[in-house]
């Protein structure tokens, strides 16, 4: 149905005319308030310093309410083509998430020769408090206006790298680990690194040339010799310095901030000299994306190009274990597959109802597993609901197994391009935690990253397993 809004002109306008309207405080409306004002006063939007504040509780902008009564003039009373001359306010109680708030405006004046009107303002609280008061002055139209009310656009609050902050207070609380870092070549890249160190995560050994790492930090008035720094030739012999610290035992996980030319990955898996173990490494991104509730971990994306079977068993095991790491206490998996039903054409869904079968078997421990899933039933509960799943991973998952590297790596950039997602990366399963941040040095990935190299390294996730490198 249209809906309209219509003024009403200076002649229509009475003395003692009203208009009104009533809105309920969210913790978005202030958040909203905040990223259009710029005022990020504490009072609004910390809670901790507002429990110690007068008011003991988070408290709305002041002018969320001005700009109510504004909303009722421009809209109501006069209307559209009302001209703001003047506003006094007075602000008499705090408003707090949860109040409603009913918003009246009462003409108590009209100037005829200059076609003014003035309008006591009043905002009440549910209890029929006053909680602002005030009077406004405004010009007021002489032409009649009846518009259809204009659709607004919908607006997504997330604050970057929000699902993060848990698992990287989980981490500092753990203490750093002894971390080699592979030439920071960037600024935002070596950035990341002392911010990490500062959060308790890492204690960096820093390993690349040394000419260019300390023209980086002198762009950055870091003083490298605060940290230890071993020197190398060039990049590639970064990458296998840093993997032969982990062999030796000499480092508890190893942390690539660049853009990785440097071969870091044969290194890993070099039969002689890397850091290869019982299991099978797989690589994991932990996927901040704003319109999902919780933390998405998307495996494999960066390690396994074609996996077999027996492979994926361990992709998935490796990503189980990740996610009981960071504090997800029954994982849920979805194995996806471009649909739901298993067809002898499709090996992903071959593939999804065996490994379903090896958690029944005990081949798989640790989450809840289910599959074949297609990417909208996994992530959406309304698509799993018209799909009509039974289903305890559908709609909430966790944990998304892509059938191969190539369908995986689509997948997080379409997150990360059309999403506005962020990514850390982390290669599990070997000697020693591998991080792997965002090349292009996003604070929040180095610390995300860096913190899931903490958890996995401090938690002994490594686990007995058949599963060995192919």
């Amino acid at each position: 149905m249209t809906e309209y809004i219509e003024n009403r002109t200076f002649d229509e306008i009475k003395i003692g005319d009203r208009a009104s309207l009533t809105r309920t405080l969210t913790k978005s409306d202030i958040e909203l308030f905040a990223v259009m004002s710029g005022d990020v006063n504490p009072a609004h939007l910390d809670e901790e310093y507002a429990r110690s504040d007068i008011f003991h509780k988070i408290i709305a902008h002041g002018m969320w309410g001005g700009a109510l009564i504004s909303t009722v003039l421009g809209t109501m009373l006069p209307g559209p083509g009302t001209i703001y001359l003047s506003q006094t306010l007075r602000f008499r109680r705090p408003v707090a998430i949860g109040d409603t708030i009913t918003v009246a405006v009462t003409v108590t004046a009209k100037d005829a020769e200059k076609r003014r009107v003035t309008l006591d303002c009043q905002c009440t609280n549910q209890h029929g408090e006053v909680v602002i008061s005030g009077s406004a002055e405004v010009l007021a139209p002489t032409e009649k206006v009846k518009r259809q009310r204009v659709s607004l656009p919908e607006v997504l609050l997330h604050k970057p790298g929000a699902n993060y902050e848990a698992v990287i207070q989980r981490a500092s609380m753990l203490g750093p680990v002894r971390a080699a870092v592979v030439f920071p070549a960037e600024p935002a890249a070596l950035h990341g690194i002392i911010e990490a160190t500062h959060a308790n995560l890492i204690d960096p050994i820093i390993i690349g040339p040394e000419a260019p790492l300390r023209r980086v930090a002198e762009t950055l008035d870091i003083n490298l010799s605060a940290f230890r720094l071993e020197p190398t030739t060039d990049g590639r012999a970064a990458a296998a310095r840093a993997v032969a610290l982990a062999r030796a035992g000499t480092v508890e996980a190893i942390v690539d901030p660049g853009v990785r030319y440097y071969g870091l990955l044969h290194e890993l898996v070099a039969h002689d000299t890397g850091i290869t173990d019982h299991r099978r490494m797989s690589h994991i991104y932990a996927m901040d994306v704003p319109n999902y509730p919780r933390l998405l971990l998307i495996t494999d994306a960066g390690m396994n190009t074609d996996p077999t079977l027996e492979e994926k068993r361990a992709i998935v095991q490796n990503a189980i274990d990740l996610a009981l790491a960071l504090g997800i206490e029954l994982p849920k998996v979805a194995i996806l597959a471009a649909v739901e039903t298993i067809s002898p054409k499709l090996r992903s869904t071959l593939d999804a109802a065996a490994l379903c079968k090896m958690v029944d078997r005990g081949q798989i421990v640790g989450g809840i597993v289910d599959g074949p899933l297609t990417f909208e039933n996994a992530v959406s509960p309304e698509a799993a609901r018209r799909a009509k799943l039974t289903s305890l991973v559908a709609g909430q998952a966790d944990i998304l197994v892509a059938p191969d590297l190539e369908a995986g790596t689509m997948l997080v950039q379409q997150l990360d391009r059309l999403a506005n997602a962020q990514s850390a990366g982390i290669i599990v399963g070997g000697r020693v935690p591998v991080a792997l941040p965002e090349p292009s040095g996003n604070p929040q990935s180095v610390l995300a990253a860096c913190a899931m190299a903490v958890l996995v390294a401090r938690n002994g996730t490594e686990r007995q397993d058949d599963g060995m490198m192919g």
